[in-house]
């Protein structure tokens, strides 16, 4: 088969490293360009010790410089803010995008603004994007241009929970929503907070009054599920290097009838997995996999407890972003990547 050539802009931070190992093994995607900010001019391989081979051998290019004519695809892996610029040149470029920032996640300036504080350089490209929760999407992410990838926390979110609110049995106005993240969801950028005295033997909250995932996550809980809610959503930092469990916790109606639904919506997903009645998922259950699992536990006839896990670096963020790509090219959904997860 023909190869794609690829290009990651931002690629030695932790998603753009996963990308790497992601396309490297693909049967098709093939590495052609690697762009970076602080690191240009080094080979991969000294700056991303993970690397080996001739992709080590590779020089980063500036992020900002001219793309090869032979790239077709371009995953942004840059900072929110950062990417939109790039994503916009890439584009007129005439080649395929997919952004894993949060630049093109929202449908509205105003909603964006609120999220994150700060003016989009690009805010015409918000009708053209498609927000690329795969299992939600395939139809529009076949045609598209440009998919924004969705943000960790919105996807261990939102795959629970919009399957029930397309049915109509949750209370919208009472979603509590309680996440814990490992370290590598903060990205590589030094931090005192990340530092291994401060991060060791503890756990913390973060991102409150509102942290800015809530806006995504309400955004696509309306236009995927139809309903409009209100999130009450506190993440956390775990010292874990990946890995996340959300935990919901829901009222509704004939929350006997959950489990069913969920299953029935996931059944022939490869990436999403329903467990059997009374299993709790866990995060070394999925590390590894570009898989989500979700176990339910039905306190009453009116309250019930969802728990959903992911790999951060994988379901939620690259494995996604190579899910997404290949249904943007027509390829098997699952090429390069696993559904099995990395034990012990």
């Amino acid at each position: 088969m023909m190869k794609i050539p690829v290009a990651i802009l931002g690629a030695t931070g932790y998603t753009g490293a996963e990308l790497i190992r992601l396309i490297d093994a693909h049967p098709v995607f093939e590495l052609a360009h690697l762009g970076a900010h602080s690191q240009a001019g080094k080979l991969a391989g000294d700056v991303l010790p993970g690397c080996a081979g001739a992709v080590a051998e590779m020089k980063l290019a500036e992020a900002d410089a001219v793309l090869p004519e032979s790239v077709a695809l371009v995953f942004t892996a840059l900072p929110h803010g950062a990417a939109a610029t790039s994503v916009k040149k890439a584009l007129d470029a005439g080649k395929k995008v997919v952004d894993l920032s949060a630049d093109f996640r929202h449908q509205s300036h105003a909603t964006y603004r609120a999220a994150y504080q700060a003016e989009h350089p690009h805010p015409e490209l918000f009708s053209e994007a498609v927000y690329g929760l795969t299992e939600f999407a395939r139809d529009k992410i076949a045609s598209a241009r440009l998919v924004a990838n969705p943000g960790c926390y919105p996807t261990s979110t939102l795959l629970p929970l919009l399957p029930l609110l397309q049915a109509g049995l949750v209370d919208c106005s009472a979603v509590i929503i309680d996440s814990k993240s490992g370290a590598s969801g903060a990205g590589r950028s030094a931090s005192v907070d990340l530092l291994y005295c401060e991060l060791n033997e503890s756990v913390k909250a973060y991102g409150l009054p509102r942290h800015r995932h809530a806006w995504e996550m309400e955004e696509w809980a309306l236009g995927f599920g139809g309903e409009s809610i209100h999130v009450r959503f506190v993440p956390h930092i775990l010292p874990m290097n990946r890995g996340m469990l959300s935990t919901l916790h829901l009222s509704g109606e004939n929350t006997a009838s959950w489990h069913a639904i969920l299953q029935e919506r996931y059944a022939d997903e490869a990436f999403v997995r329903v467990l059997p009645a009374g299993r709790l998922p866990s995060v070394a259950g999925v590390a590894g996999s570009n898989r989500c699992d979700i176990g339910l536990a039905v306190l009453d006839d009116h309250e019930a407890v969802l728990v959903s896990c992911i790999d951060n670096l994988l379901k939620g963020a690259s494995g996604q972003a190579i899910q997404n790509a290949n249904v943007m090219f027509d390829l098997d959904e699952g090429s390069g990547l696993c559904v099995h997860a990395l034990w012990p």
